[in-house]
């Protein structure tokens, strides 16, 4: 485990509403606020995910078809987690290695849900994913959800990531730009389904975290809400 997500003592912070308007030049449904989080909003969290982490610790899954460990070490905050292994990837309700619950998902969290996803369900989901200074993850969509309707939204903390963003094919071309700590992205509506990914992780960009690395905190709605159609 990273000390970067060692224990550490659980605070509360609250996100502003005043805040500056999305990037501009992005495709229709890539919504992007650079820096959304201030300095001490961006520690806030970060206590409160580590102190998260004492009761979910980080792991590996595995590729459903090779068996081969992930790259990424990763946890899970909410209702569902997201988890892959021989029997393929899926959402679970428990740590596959403790068999606890999730922890919930953080209030501040849930706040920034409810700002910028635009959507009237709360997120089930929120995937902890930790970069080390050589870690990536490969292009790809984010396909096992059932509500494709509600939007993905993403935290970045720590290093600079460089963010590879495609299209709804493999082969359609790709754009790339930096995610800097605090920055908030959102891929909604006709962006939802676009192939994404992380080329790199810039080691000594931020000194938010005590070592080189980046977390990663992702937002989904996992299942349809009651009142809506499932199409």
């Amino acid at each position: 485990m990273s000390s970067d997500l060692k224990t550490a003592p659980t605070t509360t912070v609250s996100i502003a509403t005043s805040r500056p308007q999305p990037f501009p030049g992005l495709p229709e449904g890539v919504l992007l606020w650079q820096e959304y989080l201030s300095r001490a909003e961006q520690e806030a969290m970060v206590a409160d995910v580590r102190t998260a982490i004492t009761q979910a610790p980080l792991f590996r899954g595995t590729m459903p078809k090779t068996g081969k460990p992930l790259g990424l070490q990763m946890s899970n905050l909410g209702d569902l987690g997201w988890f892959a292994d021989r029997s393929g990837y899926r959402y679970v309700p428990n740590h596959p290695k403790t068999g606890a619950p999730w922890p919930a998902i953080l209030p501040s969290l849930i706040e920034l849900w409810d700002n910028l996803g635009d959507y009237p369900a709360p997120p089930e989901a929120c995937l902890v994913n930790y970069y080390g200074p050589e870690n990536k993850l490969s292009l790809h969509q984010d396909l096992d959800e059932l509500d494709v309707h509600a939007p993905i939204l993403s935290v970045s903390l720590g290093d600079q990531a460089l963010y590879r963003l495609g299209g709804l094919a493999r082969r359609d071309k790709t754009q790339s730009f930096r995610l800097n700590s605090g920055d908030v992205l959102v891929l909604t509506g006709p962006a939802r389904m676009r192939f994404h990914g992380i080329d790199r992780i810039y080691p000594g960009t931020s000194t938010l975290l005590k070592q080189p690395g980046r977390i990663n905190l992702t937002l989904r709605r996992v299942n349809f809400p009651p009142d809506q159609p499932k199409d």
